[in-house]
């Protein structure tokens, strides 16, 4: 391509960087590669033959498709194209999840966004085992080699029937929810949060009579509505516009969920920290204030700092 715009070695070399021999070398081995011969050369001048005229525009298309290739490959090495596989807990507020989406979108337009909607202990094994980049965890859990961003609170309230006697107030003590049931997701989900949540009920004067287990939203909302029975769950996921079931805060704010976005120790790409960094922001707009990391600028702390 040089040489046809040139029409002369001395300047196409000059253009190319190299010494005017190399590329009358590097012609004539293509010459012969292609069995066509594509310059007249004469001592004045260079012209392209018919042959190497037709030649041009594809190896102008070649080019083009390699410089492409190239750019590619640049964008997948800093992470801004290609699969990232992430995941999201399957009670995050259906709003959430949808900002989360619309803003990782606007932000990395040529990253495909494999999401999933996976348990805590599901997303710690699919880290592990480097089948997901990222993640959204909830604490406590087991975060050896792992790095994480902010860890964020999310206050906890009481949903139950509307017309039982504990929504008449209007910020319920655990020790008013007694004879209660609660509904909770199940145990092998994550342990340690379920644990440590009947623990710290227990410790406020609420052991329920019976522990249900549900997770999906129309079942909960169904034991919540047929039976004696009360769930936890922060304020942004409770549907307002549902007349049977009311919301209260927990006097003393006695329960908390911990999130944090994570992703494996040292496998954090641009794409894996701009999703980490764009849940981050829509877990902030909720997130309890007092305490928490700020969400801005994400912070790259090897996991066992955030444990005392």
């Amino acid at each position: 391509m040089a040489v046809a715009e040139e029409s002369h070695f001395g300047r196409a070399a000059q253009r190319l960087g190299m010494a005017q021999p190399p590329l009358s070398q590097r012609i004539q081995r293509l010459e012969r590669e292609l069995g066509v011969r594509l310059f007249e050369r004469t001592s004045r001048q260079v012209t392209i033959t018919k042959g190497g005229t037709l030649l041009l525009d594809e190896a102008r298309e070649i080019l083009a498709r390699s410089e492409a290739l190239r750019a590619t490959a640049r964008r997948i090495q800093e992470g801004r194209s290609g699969l990232l596989r992430a995941a999201l807990p399957p009670d995050l507020a259906g709003d959430t999840v949808a900002a989360i989406l619309a803003a990782f979108q606007r932000r990395n337009d040529g990253v495909e966004l494999e999401l999933h909607e996976l348990t805590t202990a599901d997303q710690l094994a699919g880290l592990a085992s480097h089948d997901l980049d990222v993640g959204l965890i909830r604490h406590p859990c087991d975060v050896s080699g792992l790095e994480l961003g902010p860890v964020l609170r999310h206050e906890l309230g009481v949903l139950l029937a509307h017309d039982a006697p504990a929504a008449r107030s209007e910020a319920v003590p655990l020790t008013a929810l007694t004879g209660y049931d609660l509904i909770l997701f199940p145990r092998a989900q994550a342990p340690a949060v379920h644990d440590d949540l009947l623990t710290t009920c227990a410790r406020h004067g609420y052991t329920p009579t019976c522990v249900r287990h549900g997770q999906g939203p129309s079942f909960t909302r169904g034991l919540l509505l047929s039976s004696r029975a009360i769930a936890f769950s922060p304020r942004d996921a409770h549907p307002a516009q549902d007349p049977d079931l009311t919301w209260r805060p927990l006097a003393g704010a006695p329960l908390t969920l911990r999130h944090s976005a994570a992703w494996p120790r040292g496998r954090g790409d641009a794409a894996a920290l701009a999703f980490a960094d764009t849940v981050t922001d829509a877990l902030a707009a909720t997130a309890t204030a007092g305490g928490d990391l700020p969400p801005t600028p994400l912070h790259l702390r090897p996991a066992a700092e955030y444990w005392i």
